[in-house]
């Protein structure tokens, strides 16, 4: 592996839309990307999409560009070792219960394995949450990685751009998500401090 990759995680909170521009996203900007999605992540695409596997998946981004996938029950694939030179992790929709076990360190799969080697290696963990009303544990949770570099960015889009449509929701997410993976993209709407006219 020559060039740095970076690591997507899928897991079983509703937000299957987010994942597949995401993934669409970095295909088309051809980021190495290694790929692990759950069991409940699975089922989360087909019910929020109709993606009902990797063929589907990579119809619904347009192609595998630089993708590899990962199975999230081997414990001994790439993304486990902190030695295998990635840039980071991003994990879009986090789940709640993905967040606790990143929170305490408990590695039970390849995903929360890799984003325990993404904290110990000091390399850059993007968790988009997804969940409301948050409990204190989920703030807690939330708090501790904070405290421990990574970036808490909840799946909540914004409406100063005059969305009109879902995608144009799922792009604001989206976008942020490619900036903090360091990503030059042109995804979604820019805030320029100017109030800018929108078609009526």
């Amino acid at each position: 592996m020559s060039e740095k990759r970076w690591i997507v995680g899928v897991t079983g909170a509703s937000g299957a839309p987010y994942a597949v521009r995401l993934l669409g996203a970095l295909v088309e900007l051809e980021v190495p990307v290694d790929v692990i999605i759950s069991a409940h992540g699975w089922r989360l695409f087909s019910h929020e999409t109709g993606v009902g596997g990797e063929e589907d998946l990579l119809k619904a981004i347009g192609g595998s560009g630089a993708l590899e996938f990962y199975d999230n029950g081997d414990h001994g694939a790439r993304p486990a070792s902190g030695s295998a030179p990635y840039k980071g992790l991003v994990v879009c929709p986090c789940s709640m219960g993905t967040l606790s076990a990143i929170a305490s360190g408990s590695a039970r799969s390849l995903m929360e394995r890799a984003a325990d080697v993404t904290l110990k290696e000091r390399r850059r963990l993007v968790a988009v949450v997804r969940e409301t009303p948050l409990s204190a544990i989920h703030l807690e949770n939330m708090l501790t990685l904070a405290r421990l570099g990574a970036v808490i960015l909840p799946a909540s889009p914004g409406f100063y751009h005059g969305p009109r449509e879902v995608g144009d929701l799922v792009d604001f997410v989206v976008a942020r998500v490619l900036d903090h993976m360091d990503v030059d993209h042109a995804v979604g709407y820019r805030w320029t401090g100017e109030e800018e006219a929108r078609d009526a």
